[in-house]
């Protein structure tokens, strides 16, 4: 086994590992923190594929934005060093299927599509190539998925401000 494999399992590992300790924590702060090492792992990933601007992009949107922000507004609200709530049994019994059910459709797409070497040589990749591809509006521009993860930044600026706001508590008359 290669070095190049070790490193690629170890990874893996590491992603999968944060991961599951991610959604299966107690507390929500030490979920937002092994989401932020789950995504860190993925850039790693990305360096590893020698992408290096997509993993900047996953270190500055995700890392540096979204997990930012869900941090914050933990410590605005009261409840980031209380246990969270524990799910009912049925919605355990959910998410268990509906994650067997990923698996399996992933395992099936897989293992159905047959990959074949494509013989044109891959883009160029670097940083001014990929600046205007991104901003392009012709056939091969990527304007659109630049504006959703815009709405994505948003997306987490407010639901982070709606984890943020504090309630107040009802009174028994």
């Amino acid at each position: 086994m290669s070095a190049s494999a070790i490193l690629f399992y170890l990874l893996a590992a590491f992603i999968l590992g944060s991961g599951l300790l991610a959604v299966t924590t107690g507390k929500i702060f030490r979920s937002a923190i092994w989401l932020l090492f789950s995504l860190t792992g993925i850039a790693g990933l990305y360096f590893w594929m020698q992408v290096e601007f997509v993993a900047a992009v996953q270190i500055i949107v995700y890392v540096g934005g979204i997990v930012v922000l869900i941090i914050f507004s933990l410590f605005l609200t009261q409840r980031s060093g209380k246990e969270m709530l524990r799910p009912a049994p049925a919605r355990k019994l959910f998410s268990a299927l509906a994650a067997g059910l990923g698996f399996a459709l992933t395992w099936l797409l897989i293992h159905h599509y047959s990959f074949q070497p494509v013989g044109k040589p891959a883009m160029e990749s670097s940083v001014a190539n990929i600046g205007m591809q991104l901003l392009s509006t012709t056939e091969h521009g990527y304007i659109l998925p630049f504006e959703v993860v815009s709405l994505l930044l948003l997306a987490a600026m407010i639901g982070c401000i709606v984890i943020a706001i504090k309630t107040k508590p009802v009174e028994n008359e």
